[in-house]
């Protein structure tokens, strides 16, 4: 099988290809496609995975190529990565939103919706694309926003594009881990939208464990989501957010933490990506081993700033380890050889969720065989979160009908009306600020 993966300089590429090394099975993937716009970032990710796969026999096929209707053709599994803007764009969405007050993080608030003008327009030109040159693909979507992006894709590809997120998966291992079960064996109702999801029940050997957890204000401080939100305000939810949720119930806390801070999040990985970038320039560079050594410290600083804020000190040796690369894995095994599995994917609603119609794109358990991804039936969620799905969603759709006509007043809408961006003036400033530093929005009008 042939997957193309767009974005195939980013530095989370190996992740991916590290995975495909432990799949030995038959109908595995044996051909890589690298597509980036870099050549100079292809060339390094290119190098890191030859070492990566130097001492496993039979490990796929690596290419690389900046044209994209090449890297499509032929695809039967299409991984999109892409950072419209880069790194710097990353950098400048955070720090245009914390000038007015609000949050800049990349998928929530004012910077996702920045980071999503931007990036829609593009996915809609992939998705064309693969709809003319590769029509049989299934598109596994991690770009963020991962849930808007996947939904603006699917009004082209239907259902055989897919979103994977590594949060869902991390937040049901810690859980899991806790309860004294196997993740692995562990079924967990999780409703939401991406980066917007709770943790209502977790079972265990058929039986519900999560009412044990709440119940133990020690087990609740055991691990990352606990030493975020705090026992009582979990209890209180009686559910687990996912960690981005901290955004919502501590907003000020962390818009402050963010401002104090020495370097935003983008900022800091841009700087220590470019040192990255710049260090595999040399031929003679141990590739895989600088890879290793960045990660280890991309991976320890994750939510830094929201931990601080928590005082929830430094995360867990266990969850340094990722996850989304083993969750695109099991997904693209289940589609390609019918190794039916139940994973938590970005899907299209098609009922799921009474508040939301047929095409928005949710976050839930789905079913997974030959035919796709199904999403499971689930219960309804509680007011406060409807309230919170609904309204985030209108979000998301302001944003694609921006995307969509260009219109500079719906971008204004879009921002105005987000549960984190507390004024229309402050809007307005926002639209002004992000089409001053970024080129790609200039088709707002």
């Amino acid at each position: 099988m042939k997957l193309t993966i767009l974005g195939g300089g980013g530095f989370r590429v190996p992740l991916v290809y590290g995975a495909l090394l432990g799949d030995r099975a038959e109908g595995r993937v044996t051909r890589v496609v690298l597509h980036d716009l870099d050549a100079g970032r292809l060339s390094a990710v290119t190098r890191v995975l030859a070492e990566q796969a130097a001492a496993v026999p039979g490990a796929p096929e690596v290419s690389a190529t900046t044209d994209l209707d090449e890297a499509l053709t032929g695809a039967d599994f299409v991984f999109s990565a892409i950072r419209v803007g880069g790194l710097e764009g990353r950098a400048d969405d955070e720090r245009v939103a914390l000038a007015e007050g609000v949050l800049g993080q990349e998928t929530v608030g004012a910077g996702g919706i920045a980071y999503g003008l931007r990036t829609v327009p593009v996915a809609v030109d992939i998705a064309r694309r693969v709809a003319r040159l590769a029509p049989d693909a299934w598109v596994i979507n991690f770009t963020n926003p991962a849930g808007l992006v996947t939904e603006a894709m699917s009004r082209h590809l239907g259902d055989r594009v897919i979103g994977i997120c590594d949060s869902p998966v991390g937040l049901g291992r810690r859980i899991a881990r806790v309860l004294g079960g196997d993740p692995n064996e562990a079924w967990i109702d999780y409703v939401g939208l991406n980066h917007l999801g709770w943790v209502r029940g977790l079972k265990i050997a058929g039986r519900d464990e999560l009412p044990r957890l709440l119940a133990d204000p020690d087990l609740l401080g055991s691990f990352e989501e606990g030493k975020l939100f705090g026992a009582d305000w979990l209890r209180s939810l009686g559910a687990i957010p996912n960690e981005y949720l901290h955004y919502y119930y501590f907003n000020r806390e962390t818009v402050r933490a963010y401002q104090q801070a020495e370097k935003t999040r983008g900022a800091f990985l841009r700087d220590q990506q470019a040192r990255f970038y710049q260090e595999l320039r040399d031929p003679d560079a141990a590739a895989l081993a600088a890879w290793d050594r960045t990660r280890a410290e991309r991976e320890a600083t994750y939510m830094a700033e929201n931990r601080e804020s928590a005082g929830a000190g430094e995360r867990d040796a266990d969850d340094l380890s990722g996850g989304y690369e083993k969750v695109a894995l099991a997904l693209m095994r289940a589609i390609a050889r019918d190794e039916r599995t139940t994973l938590i994917l970005n899907v299209r609603n098609n009922g799921t969720l009474a508040a939301l119609d047929a095409d928005a794109v949710i976050e839930v358990p789905c079913l997974v065989d030959a035919n796709g991804a199904h999403p499971v039936t689930v219960a309804p969620l509680p007011d406060h979160a409807t309230g919170l799905v609904c309204a985030v969603k209108g979000v998301e759709r302001e944003v694609l009908a921006a995307a969509e006509n260009g219109s500079r007043t719906t971008a204004v809408k879009a921002f105005a009306l987000h549960p984190l961006v507390d004024s229309v003036t402050v809007a307005r400033r926002l639209v002004e600020g992000y089409t001053a530093v970024h080129p790609g929005l200039a088709y707002l009008k």
